[in-house]
């Protein structure tokens, strides 16, 4: 199952939870109904109120929607919300001691190796248990939680182990699940709270006619019990497969079972429950039991049995893994080696390509530790720092070939900004002109938690000054579009935190003409070379429009539509509301169109990384391009 597989299997599950949660409802209903009936003393002489009954039916539903609805809109601000209800503090570099150095390196490898933006980490500093979670609703705007027992009893491979397991739920759509599931139960969870409130007040006296009021919010509290027994259910339910698979996922990220292996063995000797009430609401996103044991265990435990996960474990597959150089084996990276490309070399294929997607090899992992190796100390803590990270971004953007374009990019900058911050523009500008231009996306990545930290208004203040350097050139380049493109989608949680990504596009008929606009950018970049004609581009473009959904019933133009950036950027982000099956085939698509010629060129690549990454559709750094793609047949019109 690839990473659009597992996208849509989420989804699917998303309805069977709605489905659930709908018969939850239903028999919470019919027991409010009844206790009703006892309240005003009409059982058992009838048993049947039609009028009551929609009444009833009405007030609960209303109840339970109005519980939901207001921890849906909270939850809408992602994933941090729910790492601060669990007493959470943001981890800042410049703030962190060691273990939470070590604990963001971690996370950086990760994030760099799997091609999603460095998630947001925070320390459960209260939490002394060994424990972890994310949360978000796509791979752009995740967070990670981890306990502070955590980093004080696992070693650097453990604790990796632990990071591997939570990037898993990442790439695999769990946590947009997870997030729904918190809101939806937290409706029922309502009811029960307003049992428990009228218990309390026990303002009516016995002899009144009818219940007292007490004895029907302790009816209440029980009908509440009701739906969190249903609610444990539906967690337990969702979870558990999916902790086998994070769990394997886990071990091939980083190419050690050894690792998890001793974090599930310390676990069985030590603890993983939390002291955060929200951890009855949340038990199902962690990465062990965060709930204090019970009788029925086996029945609610929202994670599988310990012994039975480092069985599995144990029992993984790692023969192929085990020739690949260990982390300290591997060599600082040379120029070559740092290029971006296709994994597998000359063996690469678009099906290869599309199976990349949310797919992490030990490969890519040491791709990462040592592309982070050869940064400069004074990039390496420039992109933890302010000031630092927008110069960054900033000198990515500046002509380095050029220095008449250069100066008059500096020019223009310093009418907008701070005369201390162009300066270090510079500065950082020609330590940056020296590295190998693959390193220049994940600088981008490593600097995004920091300038997420700034305001929706200042985020949106950094990209029209990234926009306005690249315009001030003369001319909007690619280097530039991929730049912008990948900059603003990575700062959405920061400048629109409550636009959670919905699925509104279902057929390819929908999306079909930004299908084309984005196969025509591909095929004109891909085949721009001097002594490349006109009909090699034509043919470039309709080999990738003949493996999109039903492409022989839709009208096709025999050469590529022509656009500017954009018009492109817009039809990019219509693409991100399809189906992930609908994704998976504009992947594809692309992949054909890049591979078809046997040559993948830097800004292919650079495209390429970026249409895909801001559809949410994370694809680890291609490696070596020097190698020659072999020629694929391609499902595709004959060249005319």
């Amino acid at each position: 199952m690839n990473f659009f597989e597992h996208q849509d299997r989420a989804r699917q599950n998303t309805q069977q939870l709605i489905g659930l949660f709908s018969l939850s409802i239903a028999v919470m209903i019919m027991a409010i109904y009844i206790a009703t009936l006892f309240l005003f003393r009409m059982a058992p002489r009838v048993w049947w109120h039609p009028g009551l009954f929609l009444y009833v039916a009405g007030i609960t539903i209303i109840a339970i929607a109005v519980g939901s609805l207001y921890k849906i809109t909270c939850l809408r601000q992602g994933g941090s919300v729910i790492a601060q209800e669990l007493g959470g503090r943001l981890l800042i570099p410049d703030m962190a001691d060691e273990q939470g150095r070590q604990l963001l390196n971690i996370v950086e490898e990760m994030a760099i190796a799997s091609g999603i933006s460095v998630p947001e980490v925070y320390l459960l500093e209260r939490e002394t248990s060994i424990n972890a979670f994310a949360a978000g609703f796509t791979p752009n705007d995740a967070v990670i939680g981890v306990t502070r027992g955590t980093l004080q009893h696992l070693s650097r491979d453990e604790l990796q182990g632990v990071i591997g397991h939570e990037f898993s739920h990442i790439l695999n759509g769990d946590m947009r699940l997870n997030l729904r599931l918190v809101g939806l139960l937290h409706g029922i969870l309502f009811i029960y709270l307003t049992g428990e409130l009228l218990w309390r007040i026990r303002g009516t006296s016995r002899e009144d006619k009818g219940l007292p009021l007490w004895a029907f919010g302790l009816a209440l509290m029980a009908i509440g019990g009701i739906g969190l027994f249903c609610g444990r259910l539906i967690k337990a339910a969702v979870s558990r497969q999916r902790e086998f698979l994070a769990d394997a996922s886990g071990v091939q990220f980083t190419r050690n079972p050894n690792g998890l292996t001793g974090v599930f063995q310390k676990l069985e000797q030590m603890d993983s429950r939390l002291i955060s009430p929200a951890a009855e609401a949340t038990s199902h996103m962690f990465f062990g039991n965060a709930l204090n044991p019970s009788f029925w265990e086996d029945l609610f435990s929202t994670h599988p049995p310990l012994a039975e996960r480092i069985r599995r474990v144990g029992g993984l597959n790692v023969s192929n893994l085990a020739a690949m150089p260990s982390r300290n084996q591997v060599r600082s990276p040379s120029q070559e080696s740092l290029r971006m490309g296709f994994a597998g070399g000359s063996s690469a294929t678009p099906s290869q390509v599309v199976n990349q997607v949310g797919s992490v090899t030990p490969e890519h992992f040491a791709h990462a530790q040592a592309l982070l190796s050869q940064l400069p100390e004074s990039l390496r803590l420039g992109v933890r720092e302010q000031e630092s990270a927008m110069a960054i971004a900033f000198a990515l953007a500046l002509d380095t070939e050029n220095l008449e374009i250069q100066e008059r990019q500096i020019a223009w900058l310093r009418e907008v900004q701070p005369a201390e911050l162009v300066d270090k523009t510079l500065e950082l500008s020609s330590e940056i002109s020296q590295l190998n231009p693959s390193i220049r996306l994940p600088l981008v990545d490593l600097a995004v938690p920091v300038l997420r930290q700034n305001s929706a208004k200042e985020c949106q203040r950094l990209c029209k000054c990234v926009h306005g350097l690249a315009v001030a050139t003369g001319s909007l380049s690619l280097r530039h579009f991929v730049l912008q493109l990948i900059l603003w989608h990575r700062l959405q949680p920061s400048i629109n935190p409550t636009s959670a990504t919905t699925v509104e596009f279902t057929s390819i008929e929908q999306i079909w003409p930004d299908s084309l606009l984005v196969l025509s950018v591909i095929a004109r970049v891909g085949h721009s070379q001097p002594d490349t004609s006109t009909e090699d581009i034509a043919y470039a473009f309709r080999s990738g429009v003949f493996r999109l959904p039903k492409a022989g019933e839709q009208e096709k133009p025999e050469i590529p539509l022509t656009c500017n950036f954009s018009e492109l950027k817009k039809s990019i982000e219509r693409l991100r509301l399809a189906t992930p099956k609908l994704k998976q085939a504009i992947v594809d698509a692309c992949a054909h169109t890049v591979l078809l010629d046997n040559k993948v060129t830097p800004s292919e690549a650079d495209l390429l990384r970026a249409i895909a990454l801001t559809l949410d559709c994370p694809i680890p750094p291609f490696l070596n391009p020097q190698r020659g793609v072999p020629k694929q047949k391609q499902s595709s019109p004959k060249r005319s």
